[in-house]
């Protein structure tokens, strides 16, 4: 018997435990990404607005003039 007919003769509730287990996994890392990302966001934007801070004038401040401009740093 084939891979392929064998997964043709799984049950339907097979399938979808499969599918949950999968989607688990995903949520999952997902969310230990998003967490990692979090801790790591000031590291982040320090390194990436390094050189746009660099030629700043002395005494001068970056800002933002909107609330999501800072979330487009890139």
């Amino acid at each position: 018997m084939t891979k392929t007919e064998q997964f043709e003769q799984q049950p339907l509730s097979t399938h979808l435990a499969e599918l949950r287990s999968c989607l688990i996994i995903s949520l999952a890392a997902v969310v230990v990404c998003f967490v990692f990302a979090y801790a790591v966001v000031e590291q982040l934007a320090d390194w990436f607005l390094q050189p746009l801070v660099s030629v700043l004038p002395a005494g001068k401040a970056l800002i933002f003039t909107s609330y999501q401009a800072g979330f487009f740093f890139i």
